[in-house]
């Protein structure tokens, strides 16, 4: 219990730190630094939502609410920037829209397979403890948080500058990233609703490339963000970077890969059109990368 609420305090610590270094100059709502809001609101909607679900024991509305909390964030980076009298940017609007469409996108897809599948197996023992369920939720939080830190920033600078190469770079990039996990997610979703395919593994489309195309999507779209970025940012503001190799240590060392690639072998470590699968396929980077023997 003592470990669970130590991690949550050190959730809060992280987000307050992260909001104050990527604070823009003069851009504030009602006298709170417009970032801090941001990471405020965040935390915010996690744990009114979380409430409900600790009282049910229930992980429904888990990757709901961080659709919930990524939508309001950005409305609110958007509100406070308009508010203060400001023509929003091109940049503003497109990052703005980019991060809206990707979470749109991916909460209401989370939210269908969990409705479908029932339960997330990830929770099973978590949801027991509600110390340890409330700091999962307000783990979200931070995650919600750092994974946009990057783009609300570059909403509050709000750079009138005329289109270059970064942002055409960085757009393309973004587009790539986001189509690769949306096209990833619709062929394993296909495959799996077939009943002939019932307890196999796909190997087919990007699945043929990548054992996790989806998350080298979700990866490569985020640095598309930090690309268009990078020409403005300034002193501390560089910080935000982190925000693509937050959601690559998350998805390739923490949450993401090591926990799918477990269940994996648990479940196929044994076959050999498993063995031979993992051989020739990379586990991220498609045609290239480390493949796993």
């Amino acid at each position: 219990m003592i470990r669970d609420f130590g991690a949550i305090a050190l959730c809060i610590l992280t987000a307050y730190l992260v909001a104050i270094a990527a604070s823009v100059d003069g851009i504030f709502f009602s006298g709170i630094p417009i970032i801090l809001l941001c990471a405020i609101v965040s935390f915010v909607t996690h744990w009114m939502i979380a409430v409900p679900s600790l009282i049910t024991s229930s992980e429904k509305y888990f990757d709901f609410t961080g659709m919930v909390a990524t939508l309001l964030v950005v409305l609110t980076a958007m509100f406070a920037l308009l508010s203060s009298g400001a023509e929003a940017s091109i940049r503003s609007v497109f990052v703005a829209s980019f991060v809206s469409v990707w979470t749109l996108r991916l909460g209401i897809f989370l939210y269908k397979r969990i409705v479908k599948a029932g339960e997330d197996s990830r929770f099973r023992d978590i949801k027991k403890s509600i110390p340890k369920f409330l700091m999962t939720w307000t783990l979200s939080a931070l995650w919600v948080f750092l994974t946009t830190v990057n783009a609300i920033t570059l909403i509050a600078l709000n750079p009138l500058e005329p289109i270059g190469i970064f942002f055409i770079m960085g757009a393309l990039l973004w587009l790539l990233g986001f189509g690769f996990e949306v096209i990833a997610d619709k062929q394993k979703k296909h495959f799996s609703e077939q009943p002939k395919n019932e307890g196999r593994f796909i190997t087919q489309g990007l699945w043929s490339v990548s054992r996790h195309p989806n998350y080298f999507g979700e990866i490569i779209l985020w640095a598309g963000i930090a690309i268009i970025s990078l020409p403005f940012l300034s002193g501390w503001q560089f910080v935000t970077l982190a925000s693509p190799v937050f959601v690559f240590l998350l998805l390739t060392r923490i949450s993401g890969l090591p926990f799918l690639e477990d269940k994996a072998e648990k479940k196929w470590g044994e076959d050999k059109d498993y063995i031979e699968y993992k051989k020739r396929t990379p586990i991220l980077v498609p045609f290239f990368g480390k493949k796993h023997q």
